[in-house]
């Protein structure tokens, strides 16, 4: 048994806040603001560039990485960390590419983040080899998988609707004709149950900044299936995937493990922070979480759709199909958003018509649910998104 779920008392949550926003920013973690200063005045303060080896700076990402993998079903040494997201959805698609270099398809789908679609869309344009990106409707994915597809690189979790792709099945056709299977996992670490060692995929990718509570900008990680990893060829020989970045050679030599992934000099104050902050999942049992989190899903879509008949649920009702999250359509979504959040009920909203509530059960609990239903349905019901100050537009939605 894992420990008793939610554990708010880990967290630095605002008074008088209901944080349904987990799926996008974590929470602040608490003892995280105290290791960032040490980083700074001690570490960094005091000793300098020494800290490099009198700190453990270098060895900080693949630490970082390993406590990640104990999430995600992954070996030790099977994940490494820095960089940001798209530069680790590159690595994965270019690496992959050259795996199957007789084939030109790659294929997603058309609710896949647009980041991912821009990458494969980038990379085809510098490859300039005739590779065609192939983006049919998520439920069309499977057979949509042919032997002409050199890679499939899809996103567990949808990020608008919180659809789950079914990992197992979508990766066993993958290789049943051929094709390399790349994981997103962005919306899917520290939500759901995932075992990158049984489901036998080549690579996943994801970001720590979400239900992690790595803090904005926290660094991405990569996964490379243990037994290819020493003929991967990374795209981006960057120096600390150097076998031997010391040595100084002029020509590149990947390490002999995941490190290779490694591109530039690695963020040590964002990996300080994400390694406090996942102090927090020790003893916390993966499946115990995910049947808190449907739970409180579940209530909450029975309780918004009781009370506010005006929205739509545009998340799938069935919870096996569905991450960590519950999106729910209507026309004035972002004024009614904002109208929510100013009431101390922090969600999102995604174009064009889209708001999303993610549900943490590290910090969530059924009172929170309920109370935010509450102030979704005076909002709704007495129209308070008409408000003109509702109706502009922020930098971020």
């Amino acid at each position: 048994m894992g420990v008793a779920l939610p554990r708010k008392e880990f967290f630095e949550i605002p008074e008088g806040v209901i944080y349904l926003d987990g799926n996008s920013l974590g929470v602040l973690p608490r003892g995280a603001a105290e290791r960032a200063g040490q980083v700074i005045t001690q570490e960094w303060g005091n000793q300098l560039i020494r800290a490099w080896n009198d700190a453990g700076w270098m060895a900080l990402p693949q630490i970082v990485g390993d406590s990640i993998a104990a999430l995600l079903g992954a070996p030790k040494g099977s994940i490494a960390t820095g960089d940001t997201l798209s530069i680790k959805v590159y690595q994965a698609l270019a690496a992959a590419l050259k795996m199957r270099p007789e084939r030109k398809v790659i294929l997603s789908d058309n609710g896949n983040f647009p980041s991912d679609l821009y990458m494969a869309q980038g990379l085809i344009g510098t490859l300039a080899q005739g590779y065609e990106l192939r983006t049919p409707a998520p439920e069309d994915v499977l057979e949509a998988i042919t032997d002409d597809v050199a890679a499939v690189m899809l996103t567990q979790v949808d990020y608008r609707t919180g659809r789950m792709h079914d990992m197992d099945s979508i990766t066993r056709r993958a290789h049943a004709v051929g094709a390399v299977m790349i994981w997103d996992l962005a919306h899917s670490a520290g939500a759901v149950e995932v075992d990158l060692a049984a489901c036998n995929a080549e690579f996943a990718v994801g970001c720590s900044y979400k239900y992690l509570n790595g803090g904005p900008g926290a660094p991405a990680f990569i996964y490379v299936r243990p037994d290819i990893v020493d003929g991967i060829e990374p795209a981006l020989s960057g120096w600390l995937g150097h076998e031997a970045p010391f040595a100084m050679d002029l020509d590149y030599r990947p390490a002999m493990a995941t490190e290779r992934m490694r591109v530039g000099t690695p963020p040590i104050l964002q990996l300080a922070v994400l390694q406090e902050a996942l102090k927090v999942w020790d003893g916390v049992d993966m499946c115990e979480l995910r049947a808190a989190s449907v739970a409180l899903s579940d209530l909450f879509i029975q309780e918004v759709e009781a009370r506010c008949p005006q929205l739509r649920l545009a998340s799938p009702r069935n919870a096996s199909e569905r991450g960590s999250q519950v999106s729910f359509a209507f026309e004035h979504g972002y004024a009614a958003m904002q109208t929510i959040i100013d009431r101390g009920v922090i969600g999102d909203f995604r174009a064009p018509n889209v708001m999303r509530f993610g549900f943490t059960p590290l910090y969530l609990d059924h009172d929170d649910v309920m109370a935010a239903a509450q102030i979704i349905q005076e909002v709704l019901t007495e129209e308070l998104w008409r408000d003109p100050k509702y109706q502009v537009r922020a930098a971020v939605t």
